[in-house]
């Protein structure tokens, strides 16, 4: 088969794009990426500043998958590629104003003031508790508290779950956005006799949970990766291309797009989107309204990102972790901060600190309704309480991401099914990026491969398809 006759259209540029158009350029397709920003990327984001290294999108990733060290030697990315400080390990809550190490053994687990006694007892009552209802219109609060209690809930899973989703866990579905936690209940009638049975599943699978899976980055910060990936021979980028519809006429895809002001159309095998819910919202509409309504239904809350430069010697709290996070019940203006520069080398100067803190998320969008200095002041002077700080920041950047990281709310099964019956529906069509399967670094590059493997299925089955055409011709 001759793979030039195949075209392959990716729209997207971000992680899950990338990734995809990797492991088909592996094969040797004709692949081209349409990306409405001017670099690779999305929402991985690297900027450097007066001796400071930002990353506005995600600053680390977990190391999950073997995929990810497949793909970062296969890049030439080894050199470049870092694990966190160990000290990042140590993860701290807010509580009554107070830093808390989260427990990660039974003996601190036993000795933490993080959690009273009564609900350390109730969470001997764990495996005693039998399953639930269907998790996809189960929230996350209503599956920990009836599983581990009211506490729990408030002051680990609260404050978590505004960490990964920047979410509300009265909002999201337990199946939907955590997957695997659902799972140790369904298949092994319990979170702790899950735990321990489901690390022999992981370990024939050759995968790492989230919760001992190593943090990584990159000295030159995240953006790195997917800027390799989009460097590889093979893989057209075309930047600054707004892709406005897909049209299917007489078994022929087309991709409308405006770039540098005109109308371009692109005749297609194969598109692949990557793009953004919203986005494909708009991209799709004509071709089929009622995906259209599915995927403009996925809420993406606004979050600002605050990064802060400040003498180490003006910082009193001990920097001996990857950052704390804030539960709900505390009542402050942000969700909590990343300890930049101790978790990676080349952050920042040897006497300087960088802290990245996140702001709004779906607990609190109302906040930018506020003036944007006043908002910046107000979590300024709660940080500064928090980590003892008596002096200005010597650096300030910000970035407002106004629709951030898709919510997978109660019910979000429905949308997921309606996906499966568009692509159904719609040959040589396929959805990606993370408003499926995770959210992630690892999980988008894990569904990359999936959807790979998908469209190289479909790719075989056209080609059948054209041979026997052919032969009939």
């Amino acid at each position: 088969m001759n793979k030039s006759h195949i075209k392959i259209t990716i729209l997207g540029a971000g992680i899950s794009g990338l990734s995809a158009a990797y492991w088909l350029q592996r094969d040797g397709w004709d692949i081209t990426v349409l990306e409405s920003d001017h670099e690779p990327g999305g929402s991985m984001m690297t900027r450097r500043g007066d001796g400071f290294l930002i990353d506005y999108g995600p600053n680390s990733g977990l190391d999950t998958t073997p995929l990810i060290t497949q793909m970062v030697t296969e890049l030439g990315l080894g050199d470049e590629m870092v694990y966190a400080n160990e000290i990042g390990n140590k993860r701290y809550i807010l509580k009554n104003g107070r830093l808390h190490a989260l427990p990660t053994t039974p003996l601190a687990f036993i000795q933490t003031d993080l959690f009273s006694l009564k609900a350390k007892l109730r969470l001997l009552a764990e495996p005693f508790i039998g399953p639930s209802p269907d998790g996809y219109y189960q929230s996350i609060s209503q599956f920990v508290e009836r599983r581990l209690g009211r506490e729990f809930l408030d002051y680990a899973v609260n404050p978590f779950v505004a960490g990964v989703f920047a979410g509300n866990p009265d909002e999201l579905s337990v199946k939907s956005a955590f997957p695997k936690l659902y799972r140790l209940e369904e298949v092994y009638g319990g979170l702790i006799k899950g735990f321990i049975k489901g690390a022999k599943e992981r370990k024939a699978r050759s995968e790492t949970s989230k919760q001992s899976a190593r943090i990584f980055s990159f000295r030159s910060g995240m953006q790195v990766f997917p800027k390799a990936i989009a460097a590889r021979p093979g893989i057209r980028l075309q930047y600054d291309c707004h892709v406005e519809k897909v049209m299917r006429h007489q078994g022929r895809l087309t991709v409308i797009s405006s770039r540098n002001g005109k109308t371009a159309e692109d005749e297609t095998d194969i598109i692949l989107s990557a793009i953004p819910a919203h986005s494909a919202a708009t991209v799709f509409a004509e071709m089929d309204p009622q995906l259209s309504v599915h995927l403009k239904d996925i809420y993406y809350p606004p979050v600002k990102v605050l990064y802060l430069g400040y003498r180490k010697a003006a910082i009193r709290q001990p920097l001996d972790g990857f950052g704390f996070l804030i539960p709900e019940k505390e009542k402050k203006t942000f969700l909590g901060a990343i300890w930049s520069s101790t978790l990676f080398p080349d952050r920042s100067r040897d006497d300087l600190a960088a802290f990245t803190l996140f702001v709004g998320g779906a607990r609190s969008p109302e906040l930018f309704e506020n003036e944007p200095e006043l908002l910046n002041k107000a979590v300024m002077a709660e940080f500064h309480d928090i980590m003892g700080i008596k002096e200005d920041p010597v650096f300030i950047k910000e970035k407002m991401w106004s629709r951030a990281i898709p919510q997978y709310k109660i019910g979000y099964v429905e949308h997921e099914r309606y996906f499966r019956t568009f692509e159904g529906d719609n040959p040589g069509i396929f959805l990606s990026g993370n408003y499926r399967g995770g959210i992630s670094v690892g999980d988008c590059i894990k569904n990359s491969e999936i959807t790979y493997l998908k469209v190289k299925e479909y790719i075989l089955n056209l080609a059948s398809f054209r041979h026997i055409e052919k032969g009939i011709g």
